[in-house]
This record gives structure tokens, sequence and C-alpha cells, in this order.
């Protein structure tokens, strides 16, 4: 059954089906609804969610709000409150900050929350059937890279912040939701793919300047198809190196970084072992070190994950 889209709703109809009562839409994988009589909030599911299922009469796995700050903040300097089932986790931010508060609100949703995979801090994107995976700490480059497989690859995005393993077969479980672009990201994505979707960029944020890139269509069609292991790449943007070097890595040691970078390695203890070392047992592991050229990444990554077996 084909299911209407964001898109098919006027902006008037998106406008009050946000304020009253919440509108339910597909998150990646997940199921949201969201309230928000904010209009900036109206216009960033428009240009980020358009092509998000609309979800009538379905199970709702998270109930958020984004709405404005009572007493003389509702009027001066104004901020916005996140709410998840009535409970308010994080401080109020400025209301110009509201589309990437809702990507972190979600992204804290299901890492808090979700104990039916191990999840990972990664990217993840697939080709040839392969999943690769890209964990890596700030600054390491993994979300440029994810944006550049993606766009000029052609790679399937499976998630830019949050990797979903399944503890059953250690496949990735797809959570196709924007990818988020900080500081000279934004301009290295949006000079490289001149018709990126982009969102508006929002300044002074805690992690910088950040902007959304859209994701692919197809990508949110095909969340419910598993990726099996391919490759776990560590990658690291290093201007010194002179195209790209690229180094097989001990499993044990990606092992730990992996266990390092999960949510809910605590929480699942034997179970989430078993899904890192199910998925290990399947992919070769390396460390990628680049030099910020892109096309040369992309080549390098897509020959890697053709080769695996």
């Amino acid at each position: 059954m084909s299911l209407s889209k964001v898109s098919s709703l006027s902006d008037a109809q998106l406008i009050a089906r946000l304020s009253q009562g919440g509108l339910p839409i597909r998150v990646g994988r997940f199921t949201a609804r969201v309230s928000s009589a904010i209009a900036q909030v109206s216009q960033d599911i428009r240009s980020m969610y358009a092509d998000a299922d609309l979800l009538e009469d379905s199970y709702i796995d998270f109930t958020i709000s984004l709405q404005r700050s009572s007493g003389l903040r509702r009027w001066f300097k104004r901020q916005v409150v996140f709410s998840f089932h009535d409970q308010t986790p994080f401080l109020p931010l400025p209301e110009d900050q509201s589309l990437p508060l809702m990507e972190w609100a979600l992204n804290w949703c299901v890492s808090n929350h979700y104990h039916q995979a191990l999840v990972v801090h990664a990217a993840v994107v697939e080709k040839y059937g392969k999943a690769l995976i890209l964990p890596g700490q700030p600054g390491a480059g993994k979300s440029t890279l994810c944006a550049a497989l993606v766009t000029l690859g052609g790679f399937r995005l499976l998630s830019d912040e949050l990797t979903l393993l399944d503890l059953q077969s250690g496949r990735i479980l797809p959570n196709p939701r924007p990818i988020s672009l900080k500081n000279k990201a934004i301009e290295i994505i949006r000079e490289l793919v001149p018709d990126s979707r982009i969102s508006r960029v929002v300044h002074d944020t805690q992690k910088g300047s950040v902007g959304l890139l859209k994701p692919p269509a197809n990508s949110l069609r095909d969340w419910q198809e598993e990726a099996l292991p391919g490759a776990v790449v560590f990658p690291r943007f290093n201007p010194a190196v002179k195209g790209g070097t690229l180094q097989e890595m001990n499993k044990g040691v990606a092992f730990m970084q992996i266990a390092n970078q999960s949510f809910n390695y605590s929480v699942l203890a034997e179970k989430g072992f078993n899904a890192i070392a199910l998925h290990l047992d399947q992919a070769k592991c390396f460390a990628f070190e680049y030099d910020g050229n892109l096309d040369a990444a992309v080549a390098a990554m897509d020959e890697l994950l053709a080769d695996v077996g």
C-alpha cells in the first residue's frame, strides 16, 4: 500500500497538523508524532522530510514537541523547548536552532530508548549489498565522507549518526535521516554537489554552524532492507596525507573502538558483545586517512566494498 508523503500536504495543512494534535511521520525506521506551533519548524520539516511517509492510525515510537518557551522568552530572544512524552530532557535553545535540535533530540530518543539493536555512533552506507560503517570522533570527517558517498558515489544512506546492529544477525538495520554537516563541510558538499538539498544553515550552535543534507528518496523507500556486513572503516581527515592511505586494522582493536562508541553496550551486555562479534566475523576492518579529496575517497571506498567477499 502506497502511503501519502509530507509533500502531499499544503503549507496550511502542514501547519494545522503540527499545531493541532501533531504530525505522524516516519523518521528513519522509527515513527514520530511531531507537534509545534512554530512556523519555522513547519518549513524545516517540509524541507527535510518532504519524502517521509505520513502515518495515519500507526503505532508511534516517539511523541515529541518543539514549542516556544513561556514567559518573556516567548516574545524576547525567543527560545524553543523540546519535550518527549511531556518530559524536557534538554535546556531551551534559540528558536532559530529548532531544526538541529529536532535532529539531536531524535538521536537522543533512539540511543536512550531503543535497545532492540546495538546503537553505535557511526555513519553507515550500503553498496553492492554490503554495509560500510564509518565510526569516528568529532572532526574525523565521517559525515562529510558519508555525504560524498551518498551524493557522488551512489551509496544508499543507512544512517549518518546512529548505526543499528541487529542483535541476532549482526546485520545493519537502516535508519535513514538527514545528514548533519558542520562548518566547512557545508560549503564543501554544496560546491561538490550543487543540486544537493541542504537546509538553511544555523550558526552559533554548540557544534558551530550546522546544515542538514536531505536524504535521498530511495534511501527512505528502502528503510526495511537490511544490509550485510562488508567493511568497517575508521576515517580520519589529515591534510598532510597525499591522497589517501588505507590500512587493514586488527579486529580486536576495531571491536573495542566500536564498543566504546556504542550508546547501549553496557545495557545490552552479552547481547551487545555478540552483535559486534557477529558483524566483525563477516566484515573487514580498516583505518583510512585522507586529505580531503572526496572524489578519490569515494573511489577508494567503492573499490574496497566491491572487493570484500
